[in-house]
């Protein structure tokens, strides 16, 4: 009994030793497979950014230069009658970004519009109102009439770039806090934010163009600009809505300060979502004002004659 007890000591003295060593062993080496594989993962990381760099230069190289389009009709009469100047808008550019609208040709448009809607009412009030008189007005309702049209032709233009804004920023807040789910996913399995912000446009390229088109426009800016900070800046400024530009500011901050991007950006869905369900309640609770107008012009008509038509009856036979 005890030698046998000896050599179950000895064994389990033995069990001991190689673990402690196999152990020691595992803290001494894995810091060492740990930094290979960090570096494998920055390699790797790089290695994507420059093939993203390069297949965005070759489709720019792809395309038409800007220098040797022409100029086209609408720039000429800009420029010719200095309508810039004249109709200047120091943010026309974010409006026409906020619309969807990039680059220079929107903008000869807009200056264009607004030369030719205002004239073409002119023009229009003269020869129909002043004219020929087709309402029978007199000739001071004449003025007033050629007048407004002339104004509502000036403002034309931007009550509808306004109106369509608006359209694409409701579509793009619609999937917004979806799109941070997936931003936060792609970021915390290990993703660089330019290549989160390209999977992510391609996966909302289906529910929503315009959200993969400015998530595209800002994976470019990421792998272009020097700063992160303007792209994210720039993001903000082409949506011009509370919950982007928070998530915005969020982004610049953790950017800038270290902190956490995955729990930035899940408190922004978070804050995100609570706005889109909060602008839900205020749509809720405004249908019975906006059903108030319908109701006493469609239904209580209805109403009286059907309640006081068999009473006038009665009362028409009685006398």
């Amino acid at each position: 009994m005890g030698g046998s007890s000896a050599e179950f000591l000895s064994t389990l003295i033995y069990l001991a030793v190689t673990v402690s060593f196999c152990v020691t062993l595992y803290v001494l080496v894995a810091p060492l497979l740990e930094g290979d594989k960090l570096k494998k993962r920055m390699e790797s990381v790089a290695n994507a950014r420059d093939t993203m760099r390069q297949s965005r230069m070759a489709a720019l190289e792809s395309q038409t230069s800007l220098r040797n389009e022409s100029k086209g009709r609408a720039r000429d009469i800009v420029d010719r009658f200095s309508l810039e100047k004249l109709l200047e808008a120091s943010d026309l550019r974010d409006k026409l970004a906020q619309a969807g609208l990039r680059g220079q040709a929107p903008i000869y448009r807009f200056y264009l519009m607004k030369l030719v809607l205002p004239l073409a009412g002119l023009a229009f009030g003269l020869f129909f109102l002043v004219l020929l008189n087709g309402p029978g007005w007199s000739m001071t309702q004449r003025a007033a009439g050629t007048l407004a049209l002339t104004t509502f032709g000036y403002y034309l233009p931007g009550i509808l770039l306004k109106n369509k804004a608006t359209k694409r920023l409701n579509s793009i807040m619609e999937v917004f806090p979806d799109a941070l789910d997936l931003l936060l996913i792609c970021v915390e399995s290990g993703m660089s934010v330019e290549l989160a912000f390209g999977r992510v446009a391609d996966e909302l390229a289906e529910n929503s163009v315009e959200l993969a088109e400015e998530f595209q426009l800002t994976t470019a800016e990421l792998s272009y600009l020097s700063s992160r900070r303007v792209a994210y800046e720039n993001l903000a400024r082409r949506n011009n809505h509370v919950g982007i530009k928070s998530v915005a500011t969020a982004l610049v901050q953790s950017e800038r300060y270290g902190t956490p991007l995955g729990e930035t950006l899940r408190t922004m869905a978070t804050e995100n979502r609570m706005l889109r369900q909060m602008a839900a309640e205020k749509k809720a609770a405004s249908l019975p004002a906006k059903l108030t107008v319908p109701m006493i012009l469609c239904f209580l008509p209805v109403l009286f004659i059907v309640i006081l038509t068999p009473a006038a009856m009665r009362l028409a036979e009685a006398l």
